[in-house]
């Protein structure tokens, strides 16, 4: 599933782009759904006018028959026959009461033109054609009481049509509309994503730099050589990874469902190390120690050493935000067995309510209660997520009102050989890779 997809179903609140297509979605559905009710409803009154006015012409053609030609004793289908002759009446047997219609036989035998009506008796119709037969005065009295049932039969069927067509047209509707909105659903997600990530991607290491260049201004008459070198190289390493972020920025703007890029053996720990030294001069300046332990074994995986960084450094700068002078942040890294990585950044900080520990991970969260009226977790905790699931890893929070938080990262283990990505950079301090418990120089209370 793609990371737009995922964190849109964590938050259970879509955006207001998606939200107007979704909406737009409804009403196409709606409207033609609405277009094919009246298409089929005008196909069934149509129908039924032309099977009303078939069965009326059916009616009259038999009762004229029946005047011409038929006698009591065998007359058409559905048809009752009434003859009078000299004064006496005989008619088919079971003829329904009501029947004859006198007034009718009476205007003829006095010398009216054949009379051709509907009349109903005893809650049923029938269609009724008098007329003269030489010295007979016949009558025959056409029952409508099985096309009364056909057209029932029509009607209801129309209506099982209606309903199941209407079903039908509104559900392939609905899926043709969201068909045809996706690509413009993704493509806006993409745009509002581009945004959010660049501007929240590109905060942290601006801050850092911006930092640096105060730092080397203030040092740059009373440092020595080594200080200001060391200074630089930082700050050369945060143009690098500011140039890392745009790259991925615009590779994540792609069609591509990888938001990672290409996977390489990744050393958590030289990432962790590089974070803790970047976020030196802000902790110095914030009066908070960052503590660095990193346990035994082997710390490598699988992935992209930019992406993953900006995990640890987004987790890192969450601590520090959030936690006050005189508190402590500290980066834990431990090898669980031989399948998974571990790594924690814990701080002492104002913490958040345990019961909203998944839903900080949603974008632009805030946490409720505290001295600040909520602690706001922006983007870096929905983006770290995105990047630790994209890696087939897991990420949690636990924390506390006032008692600090724990983030907790989990990641598969590479399977390569020990020698496949080095512990330490070049340059490195002799023996960093056995420490258990270091702080960062610089990185002390105040």
């Amino acid at each position: 599933m793609r990371p737009a997809a995922l964190a849109a179903r964590r938050s259970g609140r879509p955006a207001p782009a998606r939200r107007g297509l979704s909406r737009a979605q409804w009403s196409i559905t709606l409207r033609i759904s609405a277009v094919m009710s009246v298409i089929i409803l005008l196909i069934g009154v149509i129908v039924y006018c032309v099977m009303l006015f078939a069965q009326r012409a059916d009616a009259e053609r038999d009762t004229q028959w029946g005047v011409e030609h038929n006698t009591v004793e065998s007359p058409p289908v559905c048809v009752f026959m009434i003859i009078e002759e000299n004064g006496v009446v005989t008619r088919t047997p079971g003829t329904p009461r009501g029947l004859p219609v006198r007034s009718s036989m009476d205007a003829v035998r006095a010398g009216a033109a054949p009379i051709l009506q509907r009349v109903t008796r005893d809650g049923e119709p029938y269609t009724v054609r008098t007329a003269r037969r030489g010295s007979q005065v016949v009558q025959a009295a056409y029952g409508e009481r099985f096309q009364r049932a056909d057209r029932d039969h029509l009607l209801t069927a129309f209506a099982a049509a209606e309903g199941v067509g209407l079903l039908l047209v509104a559900l392939a509707s609905g899926m043709l509309a969201r068909r045809a909105m996706t690509p413009l659903a993704e493509a806006l997600e993409r745009q509002r994503r581009f945004v959010a990530d660049a501007s929240h991607e590109l905060r942290t290491p601006l801050t850092q730099l911006h930092t640096r260049a105060q730092l080397l201004a203030r040092r740059s008459d009373a440092a020595g050589p080594g200080a200001l070198s060391a200074d630089l190289r930082r700050l050369v390493a945060g143009t690098r990874q500011l140039g890392e972020v745009i790259d991925d920025l615009l590779l994540s703007a792609q069609l591509s469902s990888s938001p990672s890029g290409p996977r390489a053996l990744v050393d958590l720990d030289g990432l962790a190390r590089e974070a803790v030294a970047a976020e030196d001069a802000r902790a110095q300046a914030a009066g908070v120690s960052v503590r660095l332990r990193s346990g035994p074994g082997r710390h490598v995986v699988a992935g992209t050493a930019s992406a993953l960084r900006r995990v640890i450094a987004g987790l890192l700068d969450n601590a520090l935000a959030h936690t006050p002078a005189g508190g402590e942040v500290t980066v834990t890294l431990d090898a669980l067995g031989a399948d998974t990585v571990r790594l924690t950044v814990r701080d002492d900080g104002t913490g958040f309510d345990p019961r909203e520990a998944e839903r900080i991970f949603e974008r632009f969260a805030r946490a409720s209660g505290g001295q600040d009226g909520g602690r706001r977790f922006g983007l870096g905790l929905a983006l770290a997520r995105e990047v630790v699931e994209a890696h087939r890893g897991r990420i949690t929070a636990e924390g506390k009102l006032g008692e600090g938080a724990l983030f907790t990262v989990e990641l598969p283990a590479a399977r390569s050989s020990a020698d496949a990505v080095p512990r330490r950079r070049p340059g490195a301090p002799a023996g960093a890779s056995g420490a258990a418990d270091e702080r960062r120089p610089g990185a002390f209370r105040r």
